[in-house]
């Protein structure tokens, strides 16, 4: 099961970056919640399921794009350490690095949290940095 959240993570993260928020929202559970709670950003706050649309930083943004550095397997977790690349509608440009810790329940996206750290998604999921 493990390796099959790797690739709905992988996949939920390629339709983000394609614009298709539905594709990326696909294996998300109706109860889904997005965690922006550690953001220093304007996007702090959590998210549901149904609140996501309204989220989506690609109509504040001229382009945001995703690259997971790596997709770590952690049983019912998967860690994505990213660099955000993001465009603003001034052309100022802006690049971040930032980690998710994906849950898992029965195959399905529970939670997506973010956290400005690396080693904070890692400890977080019960690894060690």
């Amino acid at each position: 099961m493990s390796q099959e959240n790797v690739e709905i993570v992988r996949s939920a993260l390629d339709a983000y970056n394609r614009g298709d928020l539905e594709a990326a929202m696909k294996y998300a559970a109706p109860d889904c919640e997005l965690d922006w709670s550690r953001s220093i950003g304007p996007q702090r706050g959590v998210y549901r399921l149904d609140q996501l649309p309204q989220f989506n930083l690609t109509e504040t943004f001229e382009s945001v794009r995703t690259e997971p550095e790596e997709l770590i397997d952690a049983g019912e977790h998967v860690i994505t350490p990213l660099i955000g690349y993001v465009r603003g509608r001034d052309g100022i440009e802006v690049t971040a690095r930032f980690s998710y810790l994906w849950t898992f329940r029965e195959g399905t996206v529970v939670r997506v949290t973010l956290y400005q750290e690396r080693h904070e998604a890692l400890e977080a999921a019960g690894l060690p940095e």
